[in-house]
């Protein structure tokens, strides 16, 4: 329904149309349409802004605000269109740039979930099938010499270590699940393969024991460890006897021990 214009003084002719508070810039125009009108009334807004109250002029302004505001939107708009879609005739294009898929130059593995039984010599027989096995590791206890499940292992050739990667990882070995990944060339440890080939012996805890037993020892030493043996038994004894059972426990042999003798030299016998 079309709003009938209302009679106005000479003072306002133009304010029909751009002084409506009913009328607003801010509708879906298209942007051709917009940049338009804009174009076709600015002279015209120039002439009659002399003869405008001052409510009318900030209606004015305001509705040049949003008709400005809408026109920057839909240009932004058409940019982003742009970005994500290749226009089909013309237009500002973008150029698709291929990103390069990184090119591996790691040929050091990290293996865990390493099974038992499964040492240097088979994981280097299992592995050769691939690809040639230039160092094998795997981290063994200093002490015992046992595996810590875990071990590094290097081949001639990145490609057949980001393969050996890709397709034996989380394989299934003597109800274990293998945890094969790449090792970045930055982030190898440069002490990795020292005493790589050295095979650790493991330690004879007994045999130590023994001779920190039968070793030979002074008299203050040896007086020190019957000292330490009479201090153990007392407190036995005293927990038998707290515990209300009648037991006489037998006297330690060697419980006294005879002091050093001093022999003196006479002088005729110099």
């Amino acid at each position: 329904m079309q709003r009938t214009p209302q009679a106005h003084s000479s003072n306002s002719p133009a304010l029909v149309v751009i002084g409506n508070p009913d009328f607003s810039l801010s509708a879906p125009f298209p942007l051709f349409a917009t940049s338009l009108l804009l174009s076709c009334i600015s002279p015209f807004l120039l002439i009659i802004n002399k003869k405008m109250g001052a409510k009318e002029k900030k209606a004015m302004k305001k509705s040049l605000k949003k008709a400005s505001a809408l026109q920057k939107a839909i240009v932004a708009s058409r940019e982003d269109k742009d970005a994500e879609f290749l226009p089909l005739e013309g237009g500002p294009g973008k150029k698709i740039v291929e990103s390069a898929e990184p090119v591996n130059k790691s040929t050091v593995l990290y293996i865990g979930h390493i099974p038992h039984g499964f040492y240097e010599e088979q994981m280097e027989g299992f592995f050769k099938q691939f690809g040639a096995v230039k160092r094998l590791r795997i981290a063994r206890n200093r002490k015992t010499g046992k595996s810590k499940h875990y071990g590094f292992l290097e081949f001639t050739n990145p490609e057949v270590a980001k393969v050996v990667a890709d397709e034996m990882n989380n394989y299934l070995l003597f109800e274990h699940n293998l945890q094969i990944q790449l090792v970045p060339p930055e982030k190898v440890h440069p002490k990795l393969w020292k005493g790589v080939n050295r095979s650790i012996e493991p330690v004879n805890l007994v045999e130590v024991a023994r001779r920190r037993h039968n070793k030979e020892r002074t008299l203050q030493e040896h007086q020190k460890m019957v000292q330490a043996i009479l201090k153990r038994d007392e407190k036995r004894r005293k927990r038998i006897k707290e515990a209300g059972i009648d037991y006489e426990c037998p006297e330690l042999v060697g419980k006294i021990q005879p002091k050093a003798k001093k022999i003196k030299f006479s002088d005729d016998q110099d």
